[in-house]
C-alpha cells in the first residue's frame, strides 16, 4: 500500500513535507512516484528524499531529476543499504526561467514497498 510523503499540493515556493515515519517498510526497498498534475511553461521542479534515524540529523537519500512536464516519474530507493533509516522527508527547489511570475506545480509523492528479483530468478 502506497504511503504520500506528499499529499497532492499546490506550491509557489520551495518547501519541505512533513516527517513520515516508515514503521514496517524500514529497511527495505521502496518505489518512490512523483506525480506532477499541473505546471506552467518555462519553470522546472526538483524533489529529493531526505532520511533520518533521529529526525535530527537528515541526509539526501534519493533525488528526482528536474521535471518540466506534467507526468508520473517513479525511482527506486534501496533502504536494505540502510537500515538505520526511521524517517522520511521530501523537500523540493523550484526553478523559473524567462518569466517574472511566481512558478506554480501540483504534485505528489508516494512510497511503496517493492520485491526487487535478482538476475536468473524466475
Amino acid at each position: 500500500m502506497a504511503k504520500y510523503l506528499l499529499p497532492e499540493n499546490v506550491a509557489q515556493q520551495d518547501g519541505s513535507g512533513t516527517v513520515v515515519a516508515l514503521e514496517e517498510s524500514r529497511g527495505k526497498p521502496l518505489l518512490l512516484t512523483l506525480g506532477i498534475t499541473r505546471i506552467v511553461e518555462q519553470e522546472s521542479l526538483e524533489v529529493c528524499v531526505f532520511g533520518s534515524s533521529d529526525k535530527q540529523h537528515w541526509r539526501p537519500l534519493q533525488t528526482f531529476a528536474r521535471k518540466s512536464y506534467c507526468g508520473t516519474y517513479s525511482v527506486l530507493l534501496d533502504l536494505s543499504r540502510d537500515p538505520d533509516i526511521r524517517h522520511l522527508r521530501a523537500e523540493w527547489k523550484m526553478h523559473r526561467w524567462g518569466r517574472s511570475d511566481a512558478p506554480l506545480f501540483a504534485f505528489y509523492l508516494s512510497a511503496e514497498e517493492c520485491v526487487l528479483q535478482t538476475a536468473g530468478a524466475a
